[in-house]
């Protein structure tokens, strides 16, 4: 049984984070229940990795003073699972946009699949997505793209511990991929297109592990708030 001190002194919660959801909205309804159940005025609640709200899966929320290690855990690797769609692009590399250009497809093989996947293993050059909630000038870069600005963004280094191709069908590619703090994997979808002399966008995601945390290990948010109340 947890107590207002457990919160108070840090937990750190596996939460399974579901599609549509923010990571700042997960946060913000554990904080509430934790604050209604414990009738707290405020406690600090904080999550170690932002998912996208189109991508599900492991979430790591510390409370307390547990939220003083939350940069130890953003810098542990990531693994991903999820799918590619190759011969089309859009504005944000992923689904939230709709497709704006089409490529052909016909001179991909099995094999160069394969083998381009295998070039981005390492340390490599990425630059983000404009669709992101990266800051330039004071600014989100999802508000200059919003607001059809061009703006320049800056690549970084990044290291991708290994890129599997786990299923080929018709134009859909599923992977997996285990990657360092940083990396997005809607930019990875981008570039891998273009290296195939095509396009790509990501049309499915999810987190599964965290360094040794892993989504299997999670609950929901549902069976967080049931298990509190119980208490």
């Amino acid at each position: 049984m947890k107590t207002v001190e457990d919160f108070k002194n840090g937990q750190l919660l596996a939460i399974d984070k579901p599609l549509k959801w923010t990571s700042f909205q997960v946060v913000n309804k554990l904080r509430w229940h934790i604050k209604k159940k414990f009738e707290l005025k405020k406690i600090k609640v904080g999550h170690a990795g932002t998912l996208d709200p189109l991508a599900s899966g492991l979430l790591l929320i510390c409370t307390g003073k547990m939220t003083k290690q939350i940069q130890d855990f953003q810098a542990q690797v990531k693994t991903y699972t999820g799918s590619f769609v190759l011969g089309s692009t859009t504005p944000s590399y992923d689904l939230e946009t709709a497709i704006d250009k089409y490529f052909p497809t016909e001179h991909i093989s099995e094999e160069l699949i394969y083998q381009t996947a295998k070039k981005f293993e390492g340390k490599i050059q990425q630059q983000p997505p404009i669709f992101s909630a990266l800051k330039k000038d004071g600014k989100r870069l999802y508000e200059f793209a919003r607001a059809g600005k061009d703006v320049v963004i800056p690549t970084r280094e990044i290291t991708i511990d290994y890129f599997k191709i786990k299923n080929i069908k018709d134009h859909k590619i599923d992977f997996e991929i285990q990657c360092s703090k940083g990396t997005y994997i809607r930019s990875l979808a981008h570039d891998y297109g273009r290296a195939l002399d095509s396009g790509a966008h990501l049309s499915a995601l999810r987190r599964t592990k965290i360094g040794e945390f892993s989504v299997e290990n999670a609950i929901s948010i549902e069976a967080f708030v049931n298990n509190l109340n119980l208490d």
